[in-house]
């Protein structure tokens, strides 16, 4: 049995191995967070050229990363990330770019382009010309799932659509659904160690639904994918006072689901509810979900204001978490092989991450967390993570213990715009592993 975080975490304060103080304020540069208090920091090894959502940019807006471990060379393995309409990014663990994938050019002018949000792998996929390691993607703009085939000896760059070119939306009937752009949204991937089959699990953009996707080999080694089953989490919640709460949204928006994990030894689901907290359900989308933690602002009133757009929030009646800060974001997990562990979330609100005990048996108890600080003037601290990534396996000599990849939401030095402001930048710190678990006492 695991010994108590707690008492971990004093043993490694009386070794001296903790490689941060716990602070109770922002560190040195990182002005902007809030303060949260008895979190440890660690800083970034290295980050990611910026990404900018701008035309000069090609409209690139960092969103979910995936590490594929090479395992012929740990040290050359590869990150996969979106940029949105900016396509697909491939990092080498240097954090150079080492490939660009375009995203889909729309159907006519007036449609949607193709709009890269989530992905994860699948290792070992069953195709119609042998097993492959694939990156899932969903195309939130064209409401369907995209396939690459992961070389790292192709030339010309790693990866290889190998979409069924006969690939059906997701959730739309028509184009004109789709460009409405309630399409495919948040992924996750699970292969079911019963049956061998591979999966992806996505949800719907401004809805609470997910589907359950087969992926299957298809004709000249492409992969198309077909529907299983779908389940719809809550929009409303009965509150301990007897009342009826919903969270303040857009009109005609439901509370959406993005980040999303499934544990491969249990064949669990985790499933972040951006507005609410998260979920943990069966994979195969049978059973009843359970509500694993709420984000703070769980049960809080609010008035939607058409002209700012924005929601003017009610008293706080108290019945929220204590731990997240909406939106919950960037599930992933950090396996052990003795089936310990954890599952991360990123608590954008507050700009620090939760960690969650793996094991179901323990309720999935909250574990700590901890947030990624600047280390230089350049190399930036954190805030508004989307997506994230752990991979606990060695990776070479940079990455010896694993390797953390993050979306960054407000990636610095500011750049003018040209017009009095500044070009909105994101992108991806690499944070080494070892130092998270050192630090979080995990």
């Amino acid at each position: 049995m695991r010994t108590s975080r707690t008492a971990r975490r004093a043993a490694l304060l009386a070794s001296g191995t903790v490689l941060m103080t716990l602070l109770a304020a922002s560190p040195a540069g990182a002005a902007g967070l809030p303060e949260v208090t008895g979190l440890p920091v660690v800083t970034a090894a290295g980050e990611t050229a910026a990404l900018y959502d701008d035309e000069a940019g090609g409209n690139s807006d960092a969103d979910d990363p995936a590490i594929w471990r090479n395992p012929a060379d740990p040290g050359r393995s590869l990150v996969v990330a979106t940029a949105k309409e900016g396509g697909l990014r491939v990092y080498d663990l240097d954090a150079r770019l080492v490939q660009s994938v375009v995203a889909p050019r729309p159907p006519a002018e007036d449609d949607a382009p193709g709009r890269f949000n989530n992905v994860d792998l699948a290792l070992g996929l069953r195709t119609a010309t042998g097993r492959a390691d694939v990156a899932v993607v969903s195309d939130r703009g064209n409401d369907r799932l995209r396939i690459y085939r992961i070389d790292p000896s192709r030339p010309g760059g790693p990866l290889t659509d190998v979409t069924d070119p006969a690939a059906a939306p997701v959730f739309s009937a028509d184009q004109a659904e789709i460009n409405d752009q309630r399409t495919a949204y948040g992924l996750a991937t699970w292969t079911d160690r019963a049956t061998g089959r591979t999966y992806a699990l996505v949800s719907r953009r401004e809805r609470t639904r997910l589907a359950l996707l087969e992926l299957v080999p298809a004709a000249n080694g492409t992969v198309g994918y077909r529907k299983v089953r779908t389940l719809d989490l809550p929009s409303s919640f009965r509150l301990p006072d007897g009342t009826s709460w919903s969270p303040c949204l857009e009109p005609g928006e439901l509370p959406q689901v993005e980040g999303m994990v499934v544990d491969p030894a249990t064949g669990t689901l985790y499933a972040g509810q951006e507005d609410i907290g998260i979920w943990r359900l069966r994979a195969d989308l049978t059973g009843k979900p359970v509500l694993v933690d709420k984000v703070k602002e769980y049960g809080v009133p609010g008035t939607y204001d058409e002209a700012t757009e924005e929601c003017a929030p009610g008293a706080d009646p108290g019945y929220g978490g204590k731990r997240l800060s909406a939106d919950v974001e960037g599930l992933t997990l950090f396996q052990e092989r003795d089936g310990d562990g954890y599952l991360l979330a990123s608590s954008q609100g507050d700009n620090t991450f939760a960690l969650y005990d793996r094991e179901v048996s323990e309720g999935n108890e909250y574990e700590g967390g901890f947030r990624i600080g600047a280390a230089t003037d350049t190399l930036d601290s954190v805030e508004e993570c989307d997506g994230a990534a752990i991979l606990n396996a060695p990776l070479g000599d940079r990455y010896p213990r694993g390797l953390l990849v993050v979306q960054d939401g407000q990636e610095t030095p500011e750049v003018p715009d040209g017009e009095g402001g500044t070009r909105t930048a994101t992108g991806f710190k690499f944070v080494d592993l070892g130092v998270v678990v050192d630090a979080a006492g995990m």
